[in-house]
């Protein structure tokens, strides 16, 4: 139904975002805002054949869409309040001192200013939230670039309304020509085009650690590379300690069921690893989790591709040496459902065998039986770089592990106590992301409005005169925003 865009036409499409980028760096952030506030007003009111759009390229739940557009429609009102409240400018001012002795201190003012336009690859598993008008386009946008987006081929029809939504909302808003655009492809070819076109200043992606990993490779094999913001999943490891296990064995086994099988598994928080040290309550929670997983009957994935992978990764590590089969589902599955199932090894087998360190994107979980508390830290530090991770744990359990703690917390973006991975709140307090090989830069976020961050960098203006500075560096401060002005964070005039 849909054209792939040729090479031609992505020439055109970055030449027109280059000559706009320098128009829309300089419209004010209340502008700015007023673009993502039409943009939001737009998704909330959609024509009506988006959610029925969505529902038949996605196979997703009507509740489950309808929740993820109003998720959508908040974080483009939350960025763009966060865009005008002009905290995340990280606007810095020292003033000068002519007296100062053997030199005079010269006036130094810092801002972060835009990067220029930005490349979105929307996701397959969240049609809204991480797509067209998703979060990285809510943040490039936020922070004064132009935003090409490449609609996943898994809903492109979906994207394609989206992107008619966003386009309407910089007409009404009188944005530049060029300041968004959308294009569709499937081939390589044309992925590799957009990160590598010399007017690309950036890359938002969410996917898979293939996809992630070529757009990162192409980013740094140009004559200028740029950063590429790709988050690429994670296991997400969740620790079972020993007095919290005693408590409530098969209370955690029934909140984790509910999370292991959540949206069909298909979440980059997904709970898929589970590690405690070998005892009887573990063995009840191992036993409550399969009980659970049999009554959870599959589901739909969200295309054949993703369902068929799931498959295969699920068989690939369920014949591997060590390892048994807790739990599946006891209801048959209908074509592209995945079937949740549980599995289990030893400490040892999953230091031995670098295939049970893969994520199983779906509805899987490994259990991890650890000999004792030695094993136990071993495994933890022979783990990568994770979105979250979670412990399990009385307050004495936490005081008993604190270099386990330290391990934990070595690797991973959000550190959770006594609760799930899955559900991402929208908040300037959280961090989505973390080491490699879960994201390509465990120092930015993708959720929340400090995600703004990674779509400029900082800019010393030294000696200029009040009239020719930015606004947000002006002696007056004319925006009323936060500063920090000679290591005091006020919004006070000079």
């Amino acid at each position: 139904m849909f054209k792939d865009a040729t090479v031609a036409e992505i020439n055109t499409i970055m030449e027109k975002a280059w000559k706009t980028f320098h128009v829309y760096r300089k419209f004010s952030l209340k502008q700015r805002a007023a673009f993502m506030r039409a943009i939001a007003a737009g998704l909330d009111n959609p024509p009506d054949e988006l959610i029925p759009t969505v529902m038949r390229e996605t196979n997703l739940p009507e509740a489950r869409v309808r929740n993820e557009k109003t998720r959508t429609v908040f974080q483009l009102t939350s960025y763009a309040d966060a865009c005008e409240r002009g905290e995340w400018l990280e606007a810095r001012i020292d003033t000068a001192n002519p007296e100062r002795t053997p030199l005079p201190k010269p006036d130094i003012r810092k801002m972060l200013v835009p990067l220029g336009p930005v490349v979105v690859y929307g996701a397959s598993n969240f049609p809204f939230a991480y797509s067209t008008a998703g979060g990285d386009t809510a943040c490039a946008l936020a922070a004064g670039c132009p935003v090409i987006v490449k609609a996943h081929p898994a809903h492109p029809e979906t994207s394609d309304i989206v992107a008619k939504i966003i386009l309407k909302a910089a007409a009404e808003t009188g944005m530049p020509d060029g300041i968004f655009a959308h294009v569709h492809a499937t081939s390589f070819e044309i992925g590799k085009a957009l990160v590598m076109h010399p007017y690309t200043k950036a890359v938002g992606f969410t996917g898979s650690y293939t996809g992630g990993r070529a757009l990162f490779d192409w980013a740094n094999q140009r004559k200028e590379p740029i950063p590429v913001f790709s988050e690429m999943g994670s296991i997400n490891p969740v620790f079972l300690l020993p007095g919290k296990l005693e408590q409530a064995a098969a209370d955690i086994a029934k909140m984790y069921a509910g999370s292991i099988t959540l949206g069909v598994g298909q979440f980059c928080t997904n709970p898929g690893l589970i590690i405690g040290i070998e005892s009887a309550p573990l063995q009840e929670f191992i036993t409550a989790l399969g009980n659970e997983i049999r009554q959870i009957a599959p589901g739909t994935m969200l295309h054949p591709g993703i369902a068929k992978t799931y498959g295969e990764k699920k068989s690939t590590a369920l014949a591997q040496e060590d390892v048994t089969t807790v739990a599946e589902s006891a209801t048959a599955p209908a074509a592209n459902q995945g079937v949740p199932a549980i599995a289990s090894a030893s400490g040892k087998a999953f230091l031995n065998n670098p295939v049970l360190h893969q994520e199983v994107f779906g509805p899987y979980s490994l259990v991890i039986r650890c000999a004792d508390e030695a094993e136990l830290l071993k495994v933890t530090q022979h783990l990568e770089g994770q979105l979250t991770a979670t412990l399990m744990a009385t307050e004495q359990d936490m005081l008993g592990h604190d270099e386990l703690v330290e391990a934990v917390k070595n690797i991973c973006g959000r550190f959770i106590l006594n609760s799930v991975p899955t559900g991402v709140e929208v908040c300037l307090a959280m961090h989505h992301g973390g080491p490699f090989p879960a994201s390509t830069d465990s120092r930015f976020t993708s959720v929340g409005a400090d995600g703004i961050k990674r779509f400029a960098r900082p800019v010393a203006f030294q000696g200029w005169p009040d009239s020719l500075l930015p606004e947000e560096l002006k002696n007056d401060n004319p925006l009323g925003i936060w500063r920090t002005v000679n290591n005091e964070v006020t919004k006070k005039s000079i």
